[in-house]
Formats: C-alpha cells, sequence, structure tokens
C-alpha cells in the first residue's frame, strides 16, 4: 500500500494507544500500585511527517489524559476491589516519575508500517520495593497494526539494591569509544531498532545483527554467551555455535551457550569487538 493511500491514524488514536498501555502495564506493590512514566511512541515516518506541526499539543493532551486516567482508576470500584483482593488492601495507583514524560518519534529504521504505532514504555521501580531484590527498570513494547493489539516485548533490568556492576564491557563502534556496566545478570548486545530492543546498543553497519548476541550470568556468578547472529560472533577469535535453529524458515532457540571468562575478547561479525571483564564473583 502507498504511504499516500494508508490508513491515517487520528491524533486521538495515538492518545488512547498510550493511555491503553498505562492501563494494561500496572505494576502492583505492597503498598501502591505503579505506572509507567516514560513513553516513547514509534510513527512511520510520513505519519510522523503529517503530525510533526502539532507534537506540542499533542504531547500536552496525551499527558492530560494519562492524568485523567489516574484520577479514574483511583476512582473505579472495580478495579480497586480486585487489587484489593489481590493483595489484602486498596491502593493506590500512582505515577513514580511524578511527571509524564511522552515523546513521539519517526521510526527510524523503517519497521512500522504506515498506519500502525509501536510504543515503549519505562517504569522505574523503587529501590525498596516489595518485588524482591533486583528489580529495578521495566521496558515493555506494544504495538498496534490496524485494529490489533499485541504486546511485543518486555524486560526487566535487574540492578541489585545498590546497583553493584556485574561486569564491564568496553568497546569501539561508529560513535566513538564506549564503557558498558552490567548490573543485571542478562543483557542483549546487537544494533537494535524501534521493534527490537537491546540493553548495549551498537552503531554500526548491518553486519551486526538488531540482536546479534546476549550475556547471562547464572546464580553461581559465572557469565556465559550465546550467537543470535546471521554473521557470527567470535570469542577469543573461535567462532561460536548458534544459539538457535532454523526450523520451517523460524528461529528457534536451542539454549546452546558458551561459558564467558574474565577478560575475554568477543567479535560482532568481524566488525566490533567487545572486551569484557567480570567485576564481581
Amino acid at each position: 500500500m502507498d504511504a499516500d493511500r494508508a490508513p491515517r491514524r487520528p491524533g486521538s488514536d495515538l492518545i488512547d494507544a498510550v493511555v491503553a498501555h498505562m492501563r494494561g502495564n500496572l505494576e502492583p506493590l505492597k503498598y501502591s500500585v505503579l505506572a509507567p512514566s516514560q513513553y516513547v511512541v514509534y510513527l512511520h515516518a510520513d505519519e510522523f511527517a503529517r503530525l510533526k506541526g502539532i507534537l506540542p499539543i499533542l504531547q500536552d493532551e496525551t499527558r492530560r489524559a494519562l492524568d485523567e486516567a489516574l484520577v479514574q482508576l483511583n476512582a473505579q470500584p472495580m478495579p480497586r476491589r480486585l487489587v484489593g483482593r489481590m493483595l489484602g488492601s486498596a491502593p493506590p495507583v500512582q505515577n513514580p516519575g511524578m511527571k509524564w514524560h511522552v515523546e513521539f518519534l519517526p521510526d527510524p529504521d523503517g519497521e512500522v508500517a504506515p498506519g500502525d504505532i509501536l510504543i515503549h514504555s519505562e517504569l522505574l521501580l523503587p529501590q525498596k520495593e516489595e518485588l524482591g531484590a533486583g528489580q529495578r527498570t521495566r521496558r515493555v513494547e506494544t504495538v498496534h497494526i490496524g485494529p490489533r493489539t499485541a504486546v511485543r516485548h518486555e524486560a526487566s533490568t535487574a540492578t541489585g539494591p545498590a546497583a553493584r556492576p556485574l561486569a564491564r564491557l568496553k568497546y569501539s563502534d561508529d560513535g566513538g569509544a564506549h564503557e558498558f556496566e552490567m548490573t543485571g545478570d542478562a543483557i542483549s548486545i546487537g544494533r537494535g531498532g524501534a521493534a527490537r530492543r537491546v540493553d548495549l546498543r551498537i552503531s554500526s553497519s548491518e553486519d551486526v545483527s538488531r540482536e546479534h548476541a546476549r550475556i547471562r550470568r547464572d546464580p553461581s556468578g559465572c557469565f556465559y554467551v550465546c550467537d543470535l547472529s546471521m554473521l557470527g560472533t567470535t570469542l577469543n577469535g573461535t567462532k561460536l555455535p548458534k544459539g538457535y535453529d532454523e526450523v520451517g524458515g523460524e528461529r528457534r532457540p536451542n539454549g546452546v551457550e558458551t561459558p564467558l571468562p574474565h577478560g575475554a575478547r568477543l567479535g560482532l561479525a568481524d566488525t566490533v569487538y567487545l572486551s569484557f571483564d567480570i567485576l564481581t564473583q
């Protein structure tokens, strides 16, 4: 379908989609229920260009609609009774960030079709919360394709009570030299994209896959790396086995991982190299 004839979404659809995303991704704690406070909405480039001139108004009205939805959530008896039945109380729904952060952007990767909406949200959880030690940031991705809505991805970044780094990766890409501290038990590495979030985003050519590799730390403190790429990952010059199988034209994870030692050198498609150091045992 040509972009000129693609179905146009009115701005009210975008506002409703953000509000629905907030309502569907509340996080119950013991004494409160938290709502994501940060939203990034990706649109097709033509759709973004059509709305660019009214973005400040669109952002203001989205924040206003989120405020109204929060008031409604705290006023409606049925949701409060449901939460109260689970937690033994009726905690209020709150925005832990105090303010709503809403941003509308053009899809930089050409993955959002005309008329579709892709929403990323972040919920910054308090350091002393009742979900268990370590969980700090929750990211959720929702895609609206025509009339359909689906949650595409959810990831939690565990940071530990003091956010102590577990490992450090040093590398250089098209953006220069960088350091990345691994504070959770798992990270994904790659070019990423609007529809493919990664923890460590590499600025490089398409030789590096959108999600190229994953690093995982097990409960004993040992680290493992899994190759998810098209052109391969090396560990100290040795090519890693694939972490997926091709079955009927689809990729299926096979659970294959390789131990990742202190001082290792990871190569992404022989294009970008990362040095890996373990900081804590």
